[in-house]
């Protein structure tokens, strides 16, 4: 947050104390409006600035759980020593306005002095309240990230499960071609291991996918077709990684494996009205009935699709005309 954002909350929210202020001047004395809303800025002023150290203070003295009678007397002093200083500091003010030395008393000693500790419980509340909205969301923070690499973790070995078994099939069948896939396979693994963002553009999604692809090609070789139409202008958007490979990856696992004819996967990608819409199509018999766009790699895919935005991202997937159907989309807004 800018140095200047936060003057501007202050401002904004010592605004109403002065109305306050004013309000309470011409109903008790009556006068110019002029008269009053200089002699509430005056107040509004002086507690402001003796308001910055009730902040201080109070990062200096965390609200205790559970709660001690030590932290409210410290306040109680406090408050006090607030009252007197906004006392001290208002004729202070109006001392240098007036060029001469001016005691204000207002309504009298012990009223001020009450209005005093007043705006100090308002201050220091305000300000653990604050605090307390913070440490809150931290916590959040941090356990988004914590559940964010948890699911991470979880989706590299399935993806890695699924890329060696491919290895493992071509050994006694064509060693060359298996020796082929282990160095792609050896770069994928590296690639996955290091790529620790939660979100990538999509450019750099789809390279990764394009060398799974070349990797599930030594397996498959000319049964497994695969079209990528994503212009240049989108590929700057942004996709959490590897969203976009488990989709393919699920197309090559329940639509091309389980088929002798050939299949098709087409990726396309666009963005319309600020969200990103990625489209994976395959034309096998897409996903078995059991998980119906469920399975492991798509659940964990939703969970972070949640983490990650909330309800504003989608994940649709299931049977379509012809085979499967695969959906994401991303708002580009709660990505920047």
């Amino acid at each position: 947050m800018t140095r200047r954002v936060v003057w501007l909350q202050l401002l904004i929210g010592w605004l109403p104390i002065w109305a306050l202020f004013v309000a309470l001047i011409l109903a008790a004395h009556g006068g110019p409006f002029i008269a009053a809303a200089h002699n509430s800025l005056r107040m509004v002023l002086a507690g402001a600035v003796l308001g910055l150290v009730v902040h201080r203070l109070t990062e200096r003295l965390p609200w205790p759980r559970p709660f001690r009678l030590t932290f409210l007397g410290a306040h109680i002093l406090a408050a006090t020593a607030y009252a007197v200083a906004w006392f001290f500091l208002n004729s202070a003010i109006e001392s240098v306005f007036r060029w001469a030395p001016v005691i204000v008393i207002g309504y009298g000693i012990v009223p001020f002095l009450i209005l005093g500790v007043w705006l100090y419980v308002m201050i220091a509340g305000v300000a653990y309240s604050a605090q307390s909205a913070d440490r809150a969301a931290q916590a959040e923070a941090t356990a988004a990230k914590a559940q964010l690499a948890a699911l991470r973790s979880q989706l590299n070995p399935h993806f890695l499960f699924n890329a060696l078994h491919t290895v493992v099939q071509l050994i006694p069948r064509e060693p060359k071609r298996a020796a082929q896939a282990a160095e792609e396979l050896a770069e994928l693994l590296r690639e996955t291991i290091e790529e620790d963002r939660d979100v990538v553009t999509l450019d750099r999604e789809l390279t990764f996918v394009e060398k799974y692809l070349s990797l599930e090609r030594v397996r498959f070789g000319d049964r497994l077709r695969v079209a990528v139409n994503a212009p240049e202008g989108v590929r700057s958007a942004t996709v959490p990684s590897f969203a976009v490979q488990t989709l393919v990856e699920n197309a090559v696992r329940h639509g091309a494996a389980p088929r002798v004819e050939p299949t098709d996967i087409a990726v396309e990608a666009i963005v319309s009205n600020g969200t990103l819409v990625v489209t994976v199509r395959d034309s096998g018999g897409g996903a078995a009935p059991s998980t119906n766009g469920s399975g492991t790699g798509l659940k964990r895919l939703r969970e972070r699709l949640a983490v990650l935005y909330g309800g504003a991202a989608r994940l649709e997937a299931g049977p379509a005309a012809g085979g499967f159907l695969a959906t994401l989309s991303i708002p580009q807004e709660a990505s920047d």
